[in-house]
């Protein structure tokens, strides 16, 4: 009886059938064949673990990259950057207290996120003979199973290299990143979901068959290939190895340890912000009251410099009871507050100052706005999505929240705001708004 060819699958042999069918019988040359791949570490086994892993990385970063979504409170006022007739249920009002928790969440967020492209990059490579996989689909229940592999891979690099790109403040891209960037982590979700279903009973079996940790303990000339491997990763003529799965594994470990190392500091702060190489954010040149971190300048922001003279800045307070206008020389004058409060970005960076100003409540009281709903912000910047924000009624009326004035006991500078900016505790910093021209309490269409 002749040998069956190994490089046809055995349907092919005796017959091929349902979608098999549409596919020439021979695979093609190159990585559709199983020859082509011979590292002896890949295996159901390595796979799982990584998977493992990654699993638990990628819960972190989608559990708090709509987090941030929901801090945005997108429900109010124009704060909706995703259109709300098709955003998901996935919002409520965002918390003040504790004050760092936005900082926590986002610098969770991309903190993991970059520590896992280590993982992603592993979990590919153990799976790529599968991804070539010949012929590629055999089955409808399999071909839907391909399509989310498909959708979960490609929304999973679209979603690591924007993110990664926005944290470097570069938008080579022509199209809206947050909108973007949330509609791929929907269709993420969406694909991994189904990709669990079909593949924790295969990481299942391999842990039952070679054991959670057993694997850790071979030595170079103990690492055989795996013997069960109902996938078609285990090599058909596996190399002899150059390292062991736990050397690969630590090798794996120790990349996404130095992202962390030369990231996590921009949200730590302290001494660890000098170790933040490659946040661009993790040192500022001066050192003075006003030397920490800044996205968008003054100048960068189209401020008219005309518009926050001494003598010309004006405050506009609009609620029940009409309409107040107030210099920075009224602000002054008016009883201060002081809080040390973080301000946290979404590019993950954060840092904590002392701010000085009015409480907003106590500006709410001066136009008869106590029982507001809301208060829209706006500022001097002439342009741009994020020149107003609203802000829900337990925001403003928290007793931190403040018209800050000034920060660490001196004036905010041009780019931090003078001659007024908003900050409220837990708030995303694109709503603490800049050079705040009004402020409008009650409800708004």
């Amino acid at each position: 009886m002749a040998a069956r060819d190994s490089s046809i699958p055995a349907d092919d042999q005796s017959g091929r059938h349902g979608l098999a069918r549409l596919f020439p019988a021979e695979p093609p040359p190159g990585p559709f064949r199983r020859a082509f791949f011979s590292s002896p570490l890949r295996g159901p086994w390595l796979t799982a673990v990584l998977g493992t892993l990654l699993l638990a990385g990628v819960v972190v970063v989608a559990a708090t990259g709509f987090l941030s979504h929901a801090a945005y409170n997108p429900s109010l006022g124009a704060n909706a950057i995703v259109d709300p007739g098709r955003d998901l249920p996935l919002t409520f009002d965002w918390p003040t207290s504790p004050s760092w928790l936005y900082a926590l969440t986002q610098g969770l967020h991309v903190t993991i996120g970059v520590a896992t492209v280590p993982l992603v990059l592993a979990k590919l490579w153990s799976v790529i003979p599968r991804l070539f996989a010949w012929p590629p689909v055999s089955s409808p229940a399999q071909a839907i199973e391909r399509l989310a592999v498909a959708l979960l891979v490609s929304s999973s690099v679209f979603l690591f290299a924007t993110g990664i790109a926005n944290m470097q403040y570069w938008y080579p891209f022509g199209f809206n990143f947050v909108v973007a960037h949330y509609w791929a982590a929907v269709m993420f979700v969406a694909a991994l979901a189904v990709h669990l279903v079909a593949k924790v009973p295969v990481a299942a079996r391999a842990y039952r068959t070679h054991g959670v940790l057993r694997p850790l303990r071979e030595d170079l000339a103990g690492t055989r290939p795996e013997s069960e491997d109902p996938d078609g990763l285990v090599p058909e003529d596996p190399a002899e190895p150059t390292v062991t799965r736990r050397g690969a594994l630590a090798f794996v470990g120790a990349g996404s340890l130095l992202l962390v190392v030369t990231t996590a500091g921009q949200a730590i702060g302290g001494p660890a912000r000098s170790l933040a190489v490659l946040a661009p954010r993790r040192q500022v040149t001066d050192d003075g009251p006003n030397g920490f971190p800044v996205n968008k300048t003054f100048r960068g922001a189209g401020v008219e410099p005309g518009d926050v003279k001494a003598g010309v800045y004006r405050l506009t307070l609009r609620g029940p009871a009409g309409e107040r206008t107030l210099s920075r020389e009224d602000l002054l004058a008016l009883p201060q507050r002081s809080a040390s409060l973080p301000i946290a970005c979404v590019e993950g960076w954060s840092t904590t100052q002392k701010w000085t100003g009015v409480p907003i409540a106590a500006l709410a009281d001066m136009v008869g706005a106590a029982e507001a709903d809301e208060a829209l912000v706006e500022s001097l910047q002439p342009r741009g999505v994020l020149r107003q924000a609203t802000l829900s009624q337990d925001q403003f009326r928290e007793p931190r929240s403040l018209l800050a004035l000034k920060v660490n006991g001196e004036d905010l500078s041009l780019d931090h705001g003078f001659p007024a900016r908003i900050i409220v505790p837990a708030l995303p910093g694109v709503h603490n708004t800049k050079w705040v021209a009004s402020i409008d309490f009650g409800p708004h269409a």
